[in-house]
């Protein structure tokens, strides 16, 4: 079924002023590939970086609706129901006014062609009225540099083109007469049924789209998505969400790179008003490597194929040492250093707003068990590894070999003095674990001895030094009581039994601390950070996943239909959930949409009875 939202037009209607700020949740993403859009429920696409993932933003009215630049497109129909939704199977946006005496729709996309990685970044938007007159504006006000620099367009009749400073510019074209106001480009008429207005928004650089092929590309990008959406093999009982997480997924992966975004946001804060307002717009080797194994689950490939290659380039140039970053650029590089935009006001007034992350100088040793998870799969079901990719898992393995012991930063990201966590030792045991497994499939050359000495001392030091007899349950760090989510992931990885009787402690002790009502927190301990954050999105369907494993299979799918209601009405989530369920942080967030697909699958296969009986990681 299709998800859709309603909303009122006119006096109801968010508006880009600084004084009624569009939420979170009222948007749906349009994206190439290469970048990716938000588009709010009123028409406005107020959160855009131009030409890639990380690149400065154009459009962030969402971060500051007086100075962070929009791109407005809405019907003038009083008292209007607006529906929004997806055509199906696909990411294009479709955003309805439907008034008592006139309609209109407005579509929105981003080209995407079949067999071309070089289709120019090119916004398109369609405003057809459907019903009776209408008159529209359209607004394009694009603030550069993340909003640090505004210039007047160049203009024709009918394209309007801004050059900022050491950047690329920007050409908008339309078949409706531009005129410009300011810094900004205004358009403003009167369509009759049947009519519409095309605008395209297009880099100087490229090979621009003209206005007269937007029929042609609004074909391919349809069938585009439609072909790729049809590849999946899943078939159970929640395949629109499913389906709409795979593609919100697929939308976050680079054409060009193959490496596969966080999120598609920066500064978007993890409690209203709150400080921890972080930059996801990087490819986390963690996300990454789950991301991939979401995929490869619903029978997509080429995606973890080229994200292996990508990864691979990047543990060829760790050298002998082994050591990789936590995360990388979109083209593999360095990660931006973390600055502050102190002329944003922020969502809400949350500051700071931050770009750049400064957790890619932690250590995380759990991103080697993720990593490796995803290689070992890969290789299992795609194609075999490589002589010189496999070359790099050995210095890999070699490095988490000698450091698997050390504190770290764990997989939160803690910000204050490293401690051993078990999740970090957990992923450390998957990643020799799943090395040696594939050495053995593939019947490569490996220091089996000593890799599999290290990981008999990994899990007896985590049986050993993470289990509390007083407390009755495994806990966040050696020799600690709290507990922590991430605990979760110990049976899905295949650690202990789903129902083993000191894990089924933890998971109730889990379930009594850190659940509310399906909202899982990550944890309720002391983080080195200032202010606090909501639940964890993905954390709820872990704990759903868990369950069903632990046999529970009623009150697992009553917690996971829960967070699925807990969407937004196109299906959509970002990091976390405020008290009442709302959606807060970056958006949207990789990790929710993958741990949703692994939830979903496990759960069908048991509620069809079609577990298998075999032991297989």
């Amino acid at each position: 079924m299709d998800r859709r939202v309603e909303a009122k037009s006119g006096a109801d209607a968010p508006k880009d002023d600084h004084h009624v700020p569009r939420r979170i949740a009222d948007h749906g993403i349009i994206g190439d590939l290469a970048t990716l859009a938000l588009v709010a429920k009123d028409g406005a696409i107020d959160f855009m970086c131009w030409p890639s993932f990380d690149s400065p933003s154009i459009f962030a009215a969402l971060l500051d609706p007086e100075r962070g630049g929009v791109f407005e497109l809405a019907p003038d129909i009083p008292d209007a129901r607006i529906v929004q939704q997806y055509l199906p199977d696909t990411n294009v946006l479709l955003t309805r006014w439907m008034g008592a005496k006139a309609s209109a729709e407005l579509m929105d996309f981003m080209a995407v062609k079949e067999g071309n990685t070089d289709t120019p970044t090119t916004v398109a938007r369609r405003l057809k009225v459907t019903r009776g007159e209408v008159s529209f504006i359209m607004r394009c006000a694009p603030r550069f540099d993340y909003a640090r620099e505004t210039l007047a367009p160049e203009m024709e009749a009918k394209a309007a083109t801004w050059r900022p400073t050491g950047a690329q510019g920007i050409r908008l074209l339309s078949n409706m007469p531009l005129l410009a106001h300011g810094d900004d480009v205004q358009c403003r008429a009167s369509l009759k049924a049947g009519e519409t207005a095309d605008f395209l928004l297009s880099g100087l650089d490229d090979a621009q789209i003209e206005i007269e092929e937007m029929d042609e590309f609004e074909a391919a990008t349809i069938v585009y998505w439609q072909d790729w959406a049809a590849k999946s093999t899943y078939r159970g009982r929640w395949r629109d969400m499913v389906s709409r997480s795979a593609l919100t997924l697929k939308l976050m992966t680079s054409r060009r790179h193959g490496s596969i975004v966080a999120a598609g946001t920066f500064g978007l804060p993890e409690t209203a008003g709150g400080a921890r307002n972080w930059d996801y717009r990087a490819t986390w080797i963690r996300d990454a490597s789950f991301t991939v194994y979401a995929l490869m689950r619903l029978g997509y490939q080429q995606e973890a194929q080229e994200f292996t290659r990508w990864i691979g380039k990047r543990a060829t140039k760790c050298g002998a040492n082994g050591q990789l970053n936590v995360m990388y650029a979109v083209d593999g590089g360095k990660v931006p250093d973390e600055v502050t935009l102190e002329h944003l006001r922020g969502y809400g007034g949350a500051r700071p707003v931050r770009i750049g992350n400064a957790a890619v100088d932690q250590i995380q040793l759990d991103i080697y068990g993720e990593l490796m998870d995803a290689v070992y799969l890969s290789n299992k079901y795609g194609h075999a590894i490589s002589h010189d990719g496999w070359n790099g898992v050995r210095d890999v393995i070699d490095y988490l070999c000698n450091h698997w012991d050390k504190p770290d930063a764990g997989i939160w990201e803690m910000r204050r003095e490293p401690q051993h966590f078990l999740h970090s030792r957990l992923m450390c045991w998957v990643a020799v674990d799943r090395a040696i497994r594939l050495a053995q499939k593939r019947s490569l050359a490996a220091p089996f001895g000593r890799w599999v000495d290290v990981r008999n001392q990994i899990y007896d030091d985590i049986w050993t030094n993470f289990w509390n007899e007083e407390k009755g349950h495994f806990v966040q760090t050696k020799g600690g009581d709290t507990l922590d989510a991430s605990l979760l992931l110990m049976p899905l990885v295949r650690f202990v039994s789903a129902t083993d009787p000191r894990w089924l402690a933890t998971l109730d002790a889990i379930g009594k601390t850190l659940a509310d009502d399906g909202l899982v927190y990550r944890y309720k301990s002391d983080d080195g950070l200032s202010g606090e954050e909501g639940s964890f999105s993905a954390c709820s369907f872990w704990y759903a996943e868990c369950l069903a494993r632990a046999g529970d299979l009623k009150k697992a799918r009553r917690v996971f239909e829960a967070v699925l209601g807990y969407a937004n009405h196109l299906g959509l989530y970002a990091e976390e959930f405020d008290a009442r369920a709302d959606l807060m942080g970056n958006f949207p967030q990789a990790f929710t949409h993958l741990a949703l697909i692994s939830a979903a699958f496990y759960l069908d296969r048991e509620l069809d009875g079609r577990s298998p009986q075999e032991w297989r990681p």
